[in-house]
Order: structure tokens, then C-alpha cells, then sequence
């Protein structure tokens, strides 16, 4: 997060706990493994050994040393909690999860979530800022009609809309069926009454259909370089989920390359800066403006 490591694990209490993973003794990641299980959390440089909630249990050949108080030299805690399938942490003062992601866990309740099961995870690298690929998503599907044909089949482009609220927008739009023989795999997968495509500030996403939902998270890398976090989610059979996630993929590579090439263009000595469209990007206007708020109070992002 940030560039900071970090470590969500639940207790042998079933406590949900969060910590940087980042040992006390001489900085080393206490656990390299990016998943699994454990007892214990032990760093392999020097073996200092940590319990589930991150209490400094083992100090190996530490005796004799003055003044060390190994009650104080726990692995540090951060905020945590959860919102259906998944976590959020924050490393400093947070207001609570709900209110925060408000309206998403009223419009989305976690109850509706339990009948979908994570299925893979998929990670792109765009050669754009993170900026760039989050305009891409919140442009109210102004790019859709020119950059997803295939997307743009199935969607009602006439009644496709944005509200924005606090941290958050989302873009709703009906579903139709394609026209025969036109953008089939599109529409065996992108099926429901209405698609709903959330944004919760600075760079999360998540897509709702009725057989999916899709995650991604954008995490900024350098200047000019971000990637691109996807994670599957399905309530259907087998052969839809690799329908779907080839469908998203294609959709990827396509934004992929807009970006990419609005990357290129920034950096024209003829480019400052381009006006807004009323009618489409009221949610790249939101996100602008709570980032200028933040950056202008000299908040981190």
C-alpha cells in the first residue's frame, strides 16, 4: 500500500488484523509468501518471531541488551476492516469503512454478494499514470461507442448515467442483447437487467453484473507507469467464467491502449489542458476535485 508492506491475517481468535509487515529488529518483511496460513509470523533474517496479533514473542542471542522493552517493539498495527469479500486498510486516522465507501454498501448490500466466489485474479501493466487510466474509467462511458465496440453492443449507450456522492460515483447502464452474430461472447457474459460500475476514491473499482463481480484496483508505480489489479468473482458455471474473464480482458488491452497513447500525448508541448463534457464527465470532474482538495490541504492520496 503505498509502497508499504503489509500483512492482513486473522488471529487464532478469528480477529481480523492488519500490520505492517515490516520487522522491528532490522526492517526485514517477516512474511514473503504473497498468501497461506500460519502460527506464527517469524522473520527469516535474524528469527524474530511474532504471534497472529503481532506481539514480539522471540528475540533470538537478545539478552543482556539494555532498556529493550519488548512489549513496545510489536509489529504496527493499522485500521482494517471489511466490506463483503474484501479488506480495507488505512495507515492513519479513518472514518468508519461505511462511511467512507458511502452510498456502495447501501446500493450493494454484502448480503447480495454472498452467492458470488472469487475465481482468479489477473494483473496488467500500462505504460500511463494512474490519473490517466482513472479518467479512462470515469468518463461515463463517453470512450465506449469508440474504444468497446464489443461492450458497446450490449449496453443501452441512450440511457447510460453517473451520480456522484462523497468518496464515490458510479455509472449505471440497461443491458440489452446484442444483434445476431454481432459481439455474441459479450452478451453470454455481460448478461442482467443493468451493469453498474463503481468507483470509490482514489483508485478503486468495482464492476456488478448479474453472474459477475469484478474488482480492480489501480496502484500507481512511477510517473508514467501503473498497474492494474483484477480480481473475478462468479455465481455461474465454469466454461462463463473463462467466457468472462476473456471478455474483461479484451476490454483491458482496449483501454490499455488509449491510455497508453493520452500518456504519450500529455507529455506534447502543445497539450495543457482539455475542457470537461457536461453531458459525460461529471465523474471525472468528482474525481478531480476531491483530488485538488486533498493535494491543496498537503493530504497524501
Amino acid at each position: 500500500m503505498a509502497g508499504e508492506p503489509i500483512i492482513v491475517v486473522r488471529d487464532v481468535d478469528g480477529v481480523l488484523r492488519a500490520l505492517f509487515n515490516v520487522c522491528r529488529h532490522r526492517a526485514a518483511r517477516v512474511v514473503c509468501e504473497p498468501a497461506g496460513t500460519a502460527t506464527r509470523l517469524r522473520c527469516r533474517y535474524h528469527g524474530w518471531t511474532y504471534d497472529l496479533a503481532g506481539r514480539l514473542r522471540g528475540t533470538p542471542e537478545f539478552s543482556g541488551v539494555a532498556d529493550f522493552d519488548r512489549d513496545a517493539n510489536g509489529l504496527v498495527p493499522l485500521a482494517v476492516d471489511t466490506w463483503g469479500p474484501l479488506v480495507w486498510v488505512h495507515a492513519a486516522k479513518a472514518p468508519p469503512l461505511a462511511e467512507f465507501l458511502f452510498p456502495l454498501p447501501e446500493r450493494e448490500p454484502v448480503a447480495d454478494l454472498d452467492r458470488f466466489h472469487f475465481a482468479d485474479r489477473r494483473e496488467y501493466a500500462c505504460r500511463c499514470n494512474w490519473k490517466v487510466f482513472i479518467d479512462n474509467f470515469l468518463d461515463g462511458g463517453y470512450h465506449v461507442n469508440t474504444i468497446h465496440p464489443g461492450l458497446a453492443g450490449v449496453l443501452d449507450y441512450s440511457q447510460y448515467r453517473t451520480e456522484i456522492a462523497g468518496n464515490s460515483s458510479v455509472q449505471t447502464s440497461p443491458l440489452k442483447a446484442p444483434d445476431p452474430g454481432e459481439n455474441e461472447a459479450f452478451g453470454r457474459v455481460r448478461t442482467g437487467d443493468r451493469t453498474r460500475y463503481w468507483w470509490i476514491f482514489p483508485s478503486f473499482f468495482a464492476s456488478f453484473y448479474r453472474d459477475a463481480f469484478i474488482t480492480s484496483l489501480v496502484l500507481p508505480v512511477g510517473v508514467d507507469r501503473c498497474r492494474v489489479v483484477c480480481d473475478f468473482y462468479f455465481s455461474d458455471a465454469e466454461q462463463r467464467r473463462a467466457d468472462s474473464i476473456a471478455v474483461s480482458d479484451r476490454i483491458q488491452q482496449e483501454d490499455i491502449d488509449i491510455c497508453e497513447d493520452v500518456q504519450r500525448g500529455l507529455a506534447s508541448g502543445t497539450f495543457a489542458t482539455g475542457r470537461y463534457s457536461v453531458a459525460r464527465e461529471i465523474g471525472v470532474y468528482h474525481f478531480h476535485r476531491l483530488l485538488a482538495s486533498r493535494l491543496r490541504d498537503g493530504l497524501a492520496v
